[in-house]
């Protein structure tokens, strides 16, 4: 896996999107880039590619991506950080964004899941409250720690590698699994 570190100008945007979880946000939300089909880029591209057919400057985005990277660090806790809270004492509220399906078939224990019916039950609670917000693989879940840190709930963080990095790191008797979408 590459590290944020080693991006340059010229890696591909699939190696962007993978490294940065949060890169689409950070380009849609900064450039304009990669919401819709008239700004749209293939993993095949390189970021120099983009920012040149953008009219762009391939190091200033390279940064920006960089930074914002650096912000969404700091929404997200690993496996094992909110495994050592919980055995402190904290409680932790752990919220499954995964579709239906998968929460029926493997969760977190004591976890609930998000629906839309159920967002402003969510955002009634006390904004001290830890929520740790998980998907899949860590892949997803930083525009929703985002949008509920955006509501006040400023105590938000996301499962960093998602439900799967926890089985790997906390509890190998929650079955993993892969999507084909993935």
């Amino acid at each position: 896996m590459t590290l944020a570190g080693e991006l340059s100008a010229e890696s591909k945007m699939g190696e962007i999107m993978e490294t940065l979880p949060g890169a689409k946000r950070a380009l849609f939300a900064k450039y304009h880039l990669g919401g819709c089909s008239s700004c749209a880029f293939s993993d095949n591209e390189s970021l120099a590619e983009l920012a040149k057919r953008s009219d762009l400057a391939a190091e200033e985005m390279l940064e920006h991506l960089l930074a914002s990277h650096a912000h969404d660090e700091q929404m997200v806790i690993s496996p094992t950080e909110a495994k050592r809270r919980m055995d402190d004492g904290e409680t932790i509220r752990f919220l499954d964004i995964r579709t239906r399906e998968e929460h029926e078939a493997v969760a977190i224990p004591g976890s609930d899941f998000f629906t839309q019916e159920s967002q402003q039950a969510f955002f009634a609670l006390d904004p001290a409250t830890f929520i740790l917000i998980y998907d899949h693989q860590g892949k997803g879940m930083l525009d929703q720690v985002a949008w509920f840190r955006g509501h006040k709930m400023n105590n938000t963080f996301g499962l960093k590698g998602g439900i799967d990095a926890w089985s790997r790191e906390v509890d190998p008797s929650i079955q993993r699994y892969r999507l084909e979408m993935d």
